[in-house]
């Protein structure tokens, strides 16, 4: 597999780059995100993977996350994939919560999305491949988080793949999609109207299913706009306290759902993953 590097520059003694290559799971470019810390030669260093959320690209964690100087500081490799496919060939949608910038890490199965949007076999296969192979990764230690849409994936990725990630971590995550208009349309858009179907890509079904994390830290801001109609992390409480599962669910007063928030959380999580890594 060969990737094309798309820019590299210096940033807090690593190396931030942005690459691109031809993707067999969605068969269209696919542009992602890596920073990699000052390491000794030879060294390989733990993967924290950060999915982004709706409208979303590599971009917006690069540009607004600050998670450069904790990773650096902690030797951890950040990896940043787009939402979706992209292209004057793959379909979209003219809502913002549905196609380009909206792949929801979901392999469709309808048509017209079906030919590209295999956004859950790009994210869990393909690009974990990439990464071990370009990059010094350690592969054994990889943790994952996410934001709104992106922390639903990371922690539905988590649930489904057990033993892959030592830690699993999510800003204000979409924690149960088939029960909010968000996921409803997005889940049944990609997979048809079968529910069944859908809970392997619901968080809070996966685990009143039996798939287990050995814990996760979630932070939710409490101005968020979005919290109670869309994110509902009450229901990702009951069904961890439930399973006996140890959640950490943070609630912060006057944080809404911007970048904002994130950058203010964003080294707290890197240095608790960074912790579950190095153990």
């Amino acid at each position: 597999m060969t990737i094309e590097t798309l820019s590299q520059a210096r940033a807090h003694g690593g190396t931030q780059g942005v690459y691109r290559h031809a993707s067999t799971a969605t068969g269209t470019p696919m542009t992602f995100a890596v920073f990699v810390p000052e390491h000794a030669p030879g060294a390989r260093l733990p993967v924290l993977w950060y999915l982004s959320g709706l409208t979303c690209t590599h971009a917006n964690v690069m540009d607004k996350g600050e998670y450069r100087a904790a990773c650096a500081r902690h030797g951890v490799i950040l990896v940043a994939p787009d939402t979706s496919p992209r292209g004057d060939d793959v379909p979209d949608d003219e809502g913002y919560d549905f196609g380009k910038g909206a792949g929801f890490y979901v392999d469709a199965t309808q048509e017209p999305w079906a030919r590209h949007f295999q956004m859950r076999s790009y994210v869990e296969d393909e690009l974990p491949a990439l990464i071990g192979e370009h990059f010094p990764a350690d592969m054994d230690r990889q943790g994952i988080t996410g934001h709104s849409m992106g922390g639903h994936g990371a922690l539905t990725i988590a649930l489904r793949n057990p033993g892959r990630f030592r830690s699993v971590s999510a800003f204000a995550p979409i924690v149960a999609p088939g029960a909010v208009p968000w996921g409803e349309k997005a889940l049944g858009g990609y997979l048809g109207d079968d529910r069944a179907t859908w809970r392997e890509y619901d968080a809070v079904a996966l685990i009143e299913d039996g798939a287990r994390l050995p814990g996760m830290l979630v932070d939710q801001g409490m101005a968020d706009q979005f919290l109670v109609e869309q994110l509902r992390p009450h229901l990702l409480a009951e069904a961890c306290e439930a399973a006996g599962i140890p959640a950490e669910i943070r609630l912060h007063e006057g944080y809404d759902h911007s970048y904002n928030f994130i950058s203010t959380f964003m080294a707290d999580h890197v240095a608790w993953h960074a912790e579950r890594l190095k153990a």
